[in-house]
């Protein structure tokens, strides 16, 4: 056992249990400790400073130099109280991870003492340095300033004694270079279009918001075994691995009882989460082995990206404590499930009222069929928008692969929903009026009672409605929330907008509300009808159909990226303003340079480890098996060695070709490779990485895998599967 494989599983093996040392008290006495949360407010600000940041959350009034003085000076106190000794402004920069630069609180002062000090300006906005960040050609490199901004609807939290402070970053230019800026903008323009329908439907609607709960899969790995895997350590997923003669084929993990270990880690990483004020509710077991899945209770949607980006840190950090890694990518695995992050939206008004719940009167369940039309239409208009912000490298390896929704957009909605579409859409209105305007003889079932027993079925869609919100489940597990929630935020608004327009148009020509609206109903349930789908997402048969409804199946992030560019995506984000034309380049731009690296990284990976690791390996063994057979031909007949000699003699055979294969097949990689890297123009640089530098690492790895079953499993250097997938 003197390999490296073997030394990380002696070390898994052996490895002492810590004890789990967190409090046992109830959540609620220490839920939310470390933001600065109202309840933190109203105890260090003073009653004005309270009231008018309130007002700033609620009413996105301006916060004046005085009062801001005030509330960084309350915020420092307290912060200062829980053992801050620095704060920072805390972004999520276009890398898809959060970014920090921590400056301490104290400030120097005569006879060599110092105090802490924490001003308003510094609260409010910073000049950190941008060189370094990912701006897609909005700025040069030698120009470094960008500007970070608090967010005030965003609570400030306390990690690692610091100060964390919730901003967006921007440009000097002002434009945006981070997720939260477009993300914030779209929650704007949404309020202010839903808010325009709703109030259709009832004059007391002043704001709309959208919530966001999502769920977030993941997979622990002993960190021995993880760190005995370059490809894992450098990649996110293993790029070569047979696999294991017992997976997820049982489905005897889904569900399962936790096991001990992972549920100490569970435990304290929803200790740490409560804290933060993460209302992490749900925890357990997913389809496959060392598969996991968490999830909080649904939160305004600003606040829930900011929580699962906290989260996703703090999963990373417990982890390391528990000797485990986690696993974000979406297809760590080949052959097994991979990891989605399912992102549950839905749109409330102040009055207390989900707009994507029925209610119990027939003017309430017109208003839900309103915005579930109008979230239909959206959808089959900007189809492929939505596709270009799941878009990923590690997305594509998981998209349709008969465990995740297909790279085609559709929408499920049940059947007997999708029946009463079918039904208003054939229907003509007449009868008598209520007192708030709308006709009392609308043929509208009991919607709640259809929606008990006939939604929340279908897991194969990429777009779910759930009972009284729909289900994003085509989301990456590694992705930055915001992305598809903004690109939803937007297209629902814009389609809102064209509503309210197409139907205050009727009702110019003297058409009454009710009847102006449920025209204009019926009109986009025959436009959208194409994007609904009730079947098997998974089935090669919807491919088919799919084609025949001209629905898109963009497989690949190069082609999913160039709708971000194209002349609608522009207009779309522009009319909204959400995000400039230069805004969308840029991104368009970053997205295709991180996609290339990151194939180009897989690529280099799997070269070193075919050369170095695995050919040597191979090579050791064949000489063994050579060896053993001429010491057979020195003590046997002719006739009994070639009987007995000829499986080892095929053996040597096989693993030639196969170490021929893979050394071909890597010598032709690097000249794609080469190839791509002289291309200047990043989308066709993006687009030879995709189609001639991509396929050999399936080609390489097939032959790898066949080696991996035929080598001595005492030489083989890289963990197994079996060994990845079920050691706890």
């Amino acid at each position: 056992m003197s390999n490296y494989r073997f030394k990380a599983l002696e070390v898994t093996l052996t490895r002492q249990r810590k004890p789990l040392e967190i409090p046992t008290d109830k959540v609620s006495n220490y839920f939310g400790e470390l933001t600065f949360n109202r309840s933190a407010m109203q105890e260090f600000l003073t009653r004005e400073a309270y009231q008018k940041l309130i007002d700033v959350i609620e009413k996105s009034e301006i916060i004046d130099r005085k009062i801001a003085d005030q509330i960084a000076a309350g915020m420092k106190s307290w912060a200062i109280s829980k053992g801050a000794t620095h704060y920072t402004h805390w972004f999520h920069p276009l890398t898809g991870a959060t970014a920090e630069k921590h400056d301490a609180f104290i400030v120097p002062v005569e006879g060599g003492k110092a105090i802490e000090n924490f001003q308003g300006g510094e609260l409010i906005q910073q000049e950190p340095d941008a060189s370094s960040f990912p701006s897609g050609g909005i700025r040069n490199t030698f120009e470094a300033r960008g500007y970070t901004a608090w967010d005030p609807t965003s609570y400030a939290f306390i990690m690692e004694r610091t100060l964390c402070i919730p901003t967006i970053f921007v440009s000097y230019t002002g434009e945006a270079l981070d997720y939260k800026t477009p993300l914030l903008k779209s929650l704007s323009v949404l309020d202010k279009h839903a808010t325009s329908v709703a109030k259709l439907f009832d004059r007391n609607v002043n704001k709309v918001f959208a919530t966001l709960g999502w769920e977030q899969e993941y997979f622990l790995v002993d960190a021995a075994l993880f760190k005995a895997r370059p490809d894992l350590s450098l990649t996110g997923r293993t790029i070569f691995g047979h696999a294991s003669a017992k997976d997820q084929q049982l489905s005897d993990h889904y569900f399962g009882t936790i096991h001990e270990r992972v549920l100490n880690y569970m435990a304290e990483l929803e200790y740490e989460a409560h804290r933060l004020g993460i209302p992490v509710k749900t925890r357990h077991n997913e389809v496959a082995p060392n598969q996991f899945e968490l999830a909080p209770v649904y939160e305004e949607t600003n606040i829930s990206v900011d929580h699962n980006q906290l989260m996703m840190h703090l999963m990373e950090k417990i982890a390391r404590k528990h000797d485990f890694q986690v696993l974000l990518h979406e297809k760590p695995f080949k052959g097994v499930n991979g990891s989605g992050k399912h992102n549950n939206w839905s749109i409330a008004t102040d009055t207390g009222v989900n707009l994507l719940s029925p209610g119990k009167t027939t003017a309430s369940n017109f208003r839900f069929l309103a915005f579930m039309v109008n979230i239909l239409k959206a959808v089959e208009s900007y189809s492929d928008v939505l596709r270009a912000h799941i878009a990923s490298a590690g997305n594509d390896h998981r998209l349709g692969a008969h465990e995740a929704p297909p790279a085609i957009i559709s929408v499920f909605i049940g059947k007997q929903l999708s029946a009463t579409l079918d039904e208003i859409e054939k229907q003509t209105k007449k009868g008598k009026m209520d007192a708030n305007g709308f006709n009392l003889n609308i043929n509208i079932p009991k919607i709640p009672e259809i929606l008990l027993d006939n939604t929340d079925r279908n897991r194969t869609s990429p777009f779910a409605f759930t009972g009284n919100k729909f289900e994003f489940r085509a989301v990456g597990s590694t992705a930055n929330c915001a992305s598809p929630m903004l690109a939803l935020n937007t297209i629902v608004a814009d389609q809102l907008k064209r509503f309210t327009s197409d139907v205050n148009e009727l009702m110019k020509k003297n058409v009454r509300k009710d009847e102006a609206i449920f025209q204009v109903m019926k009109k986009y349930i025959k436009e959208s009808k194409r994007i609904r789908f009730e079947g098997n997402n998974y089935g090669d048969e919807w491919i088919k159909e799919a084609t025949k409804r001209k629905l898109n199946n963009i497989i690949s992030t190069p082609q999913a990226l160039k709708i971000l560019v194209a002349k609608e995506s522009i207009k779309l984000f522009e009319d909204n303003e959400v995000l400039s034309e230069r805004e969308l380049r840029a991104r368009y731009e970053i997205q295709l340079e991180n996609y290339t690296k990151k194939i180009q990284i897989e690529s280099r990976v799997i070269g070193d480890l075919a050369k170095n690791h695995i050919i040597p390996i191979a090579i050791r063994y064949q000489n063994t098996l050579i060896e053993n057979v001429k010491g057979l031909k020195d003590v046997l007949d002719q006739k009994t060695f070639v009987k007995l000699s000829r499986n080892q003699m095929q053996t040597i055979k096989e693993i030639s070709e196969h170490v021929e294969e893979i050394k071909d097949q890597v010598a032709a990689m690097l000249e794609e490779r080469k190839k791509a890297n002289k291309i200047e123009d990043i989308e066709k640089q993006s687009l030879a990485y995709n189609q001639q530098v991509m396929p050999y690492l399936d080609l390489i790895r097939y032959h790898v895998d066949k080696l991996e079953l035929m080598v001595d499993d005492e030489l083989w250097p890289l963990p197994k599967y079996r060994e990845l997938l079920f050691n706890k």
